[in-house]
């Protein structure tokens, strides 16, 4: 059936502008980092698609060596694009990365310009696209010159095979050095992606500083601390769970204090009428700074549930001090 978006898609979804750019993002962005590589049935990644889509969810994000196996989340969109979203292409807007392993050899990874330039034409090749909206330094590589890595990004933007620039996974001070080298380039430096969640709080310790000060929006990955921070592991781990497969998460972050915090976040969550992923993703967006959160999602209905945080009330001063108060009492880091 030849896929036509809802006419009413930019309805209820809510935008907001990526630091000092005139580029909107929406607030729920989908990820493509799990389930949509070839272990999971395509005609599924076409509903979670169609379904973010018809939302008001412009933003997809992937990258070289999503999957599994790497790559094939690429590949796996790209014939979802070409069946049903190229006559969308301009209302879409379309992230990719390089920087982990890709390809055996001194060139398959890290920083270099080989690698990132050689990267994008691949990626480039498996959606079958002309360009990606923007373009991320998938990882900070210390043994590569900045300017080199930074001299890259902007080769993309001139070539027109990326309209903006971004960060993943990089520290303060090289996120505000990086700055000014493609400020220096006049390159496009759009946005930095980073960890954030209840339970992962390291970007409060300077890379939102450092993001607002460079004029750059801040996109969270893993906002839902894969999946820890659902009713998925309430009562223990299941089967087909993340967590069982043991790849990213691994059972021994499952400690009887951690249970207890996902817990009394729940009851929390509960007297808020939401689920836990609910309130832990109103959480991250609690703060301007960040533009929005990457969503997984393995099926249409979390995908409904999540997109639906929208609709929640702001968590309010004592509810965010009550989190606080339990993660700091749980282990939980707070910079």
């Amino acid at each position: 059936m030849v896929y036509l978006a809802a006419e009413g898609r930019y309805g209820s979804m809510h935008y907001q502008r990526c630091g000092r750019s005139g580029v909107l993002l929406p607030k729920v962005s989908l990820g493509l980092w799990h389930n949509f590589g070839d272990t999971h049935p395509i005609e599924t990644q076409r509903d979670v698609l169609r379904r973010a889509f018809d939302l008001g969810v412009t933003h997809i994000d992937l990258a070289n060596n999503y999957g599994p196996p790497p790559g094939s989340a690429e590949s796996n969109f790209g014939t979802i694009f070409a069946q049903d979203f190229r006559p969308y292409r301009d209302e879409l807007f379309i992230a990719s990365k390089a920087g982990y392993l890709m390809w055996p050899g001194p060139y398959g990874e890290f920083g270099s310009r080989k690698y990132l330039l050689a990267s994008l034409d691949q990626s480039l090749t498996r959606m079958g696209l002309d360009y990606v909206d923007v373009f991320y330094s998938h990882r900070f590589d210390p043994d590569t010159p900045l300017e080199e890595t930074m001299g890259a990004l902007d080769t993309a933007v001139r070539q027109g095979k990326a309209l903006y620039a971004g960060l993943s996974n990089y520290p303060p001070e090289a996120i505000e050095r990086a700055a000014a080298i493609l400020k220096e380039l006049r390159t496009p430096y759009l946005i930095n992606q980073h960890p954030y969640s209840i339970l992962q709080r390291g970007v409060e310790g300077g890379v939102l500083e450092a993001s607002a000060q460079a004029g750059v929006g801040v996109i969270a990955f893993s906002p839902l601390a894969q999946g820890q921070l659902t009713d998925r592991y309430l009562k223990g781990v299941p089967a087909d769970s993340r967590m069982a497969l043991g790849h990213f998460l691994k059972r021994d972050v499952l400690t009887e204090q951690r249970i207890s915090l996902l817990h009394a976040l729940n009851k929390l969550a509960e007297g808020r009428g939401q689920t836990l992923a609910q309130m832990a993703l109103a959480w991250v967006l609690r703060d301007p700074r960040v533009v929005s959160v990457l969503i997984g999602a393995s099926s249409v209905a979390q995908l409904e549930q999540n997109v639906a945080v929208l609709d929640s009330p702001a968590l309010t001063d004592a509810e965010l001090t009550e989190i606080d108060r339990l993660s700091a009492e749980n282990g939980v880091e707070i910079p």
